[in-house]
């Protein structure tokens, strides 16, 4: 898998923010209007009751139905061909603006974060929780090799759980190669490396191929990462760091078979489509738990526009999971 599949756009927000009034997919609602809230509210109390942003559950875990995605807080910008806005992102998110960010979204009813494990991140993941009483739950991808015997990724499992994560899944990137290769055998070990630490496993995916193959094998993850957005976008078939869902009708139809939890990722394609028309559609196709990069400044009026989608949509063709 190339580094595509590594990094989001840091013009995420502002492409959302000035072109969403403007541009939507056929057939959508019209984009937000409102501005970004500023990220000095990031020490806001958090909503009431019944303003909070709706949950549902992924084994024994309430989890907001928007969860904070972990690509921008490592500096992983999808970014086509501006080779640039990688360093562009590494300068604005320093360790404490992270630690600020993953504030502002505690603060706005986002308590669950999903991020793979470089170690700065998972560092500052525990000083949020350690030293600043942060609730933040994290649902992590280790990295290491998933290999005959195990030994190096259920390590890194174990250490990961040691460190405070919540939940587990094998890496989408790993998981995509493994299926190409016909060893799903070592995607059901190590799904079950977590479960036998008791937390919940699960797998993630960019190909179809990786979900269908784990429910044909009986494989016994708790919930999938799998992505989806659609093809509704200038970008969408440049074949340059700007797709994620090469079939999103087809997933769409395979996911409702699927009866458990499902955490929809790139749902904006990397900040090519308008969070309110993202997560309409994403929602609205069967996701159960939507997953977006969001900067400091992003996250106020994406939850905004969450909680709009969820208290308008329409029945969904998928029951809900989790």
């Amino acid at each position: 898998m190339t580094d595509a599949m590594n990094r989001r756009t840091f013009f995420k927000g502002t492409v959302a923010a000035s072109a969403s009034a403007a541009w939507v997919a056929p057939g959508a609602m019209q984009a937000q209007a409102d501005d970004a809230v500023s990220p000095s509210t990031y020490a806001a109390p958090a909503a009431s009751p019944l303003e909070a942003l709706p949950q549902g559950m992924i084994g024994d875990l309430p989890v907001s139905r928007l969860l904070l995605g972990g690509n921008l807080l490592t500096h992983f910008t999808h970014s086509r061909d501006l080779k640039y806005v990688y360093n562009l992102a590494k300068h604005y998110n320093t360790d404490e603006k992270i630690l600020e960010t993953l504030a502002v979204a505690e603060s706005n009813g986002i308590n669950t974060l999903t991020i793979h494990n470089p170690p700065n991140a998972i560092s500052l993941l525990k000083r949020y929780r350690h030293e600043r009483g942060g609730k933040m739950q994290w649902i992590v991808c280790s990295t290491a090799p998933v290999e005959p015997g195990m030994a190096k990724y259920a390590a890194d499992v174990q250490r990961l759980i040691d460190d405070g994560a919540d939940a587990i899944y094998v890496w989408g990137v790993r998981a995509d190669a493994l299926v190409s290769q016909g060893k799903i055998d070592l995607v059901a070990e190590a799904v079950e490396v977590a479960k036998a630490s008791g937390v919940p496993s699960g797998v993630g995916a960019h190909e179809l191929a990786v979900v269908a193959a784990c429910e044909e094998n009986g494989v016994d993850a708790d919930f999938y990462v799998k992505t989806l957005h659609h093809h509704e976008y200038p970008s969408a078939k440049l074949n340059f760091d700007s797709m994620w869902c090469s079939d999103p009708a087809e997933t769409v139809e395979r996911m409702q078979t699927v009866k458990k939890p499902w955490i929809g990722f790139k749902v904006m394609a990397a900040g090519a489509i308008p969070p309110l028309n993202a997560f309409r559609y994403a929602f609205s196709s069967g996701v159960d738990f939507l997953l977006a990069g969001m900067f400091d400044y992003e996250i106020a009026e994406d939850v905004r526009i969450a909680k709009s989608v969820l208290a308008d949509l329409p029945p969904r063709p998928r029951p809900w999971y989790g």
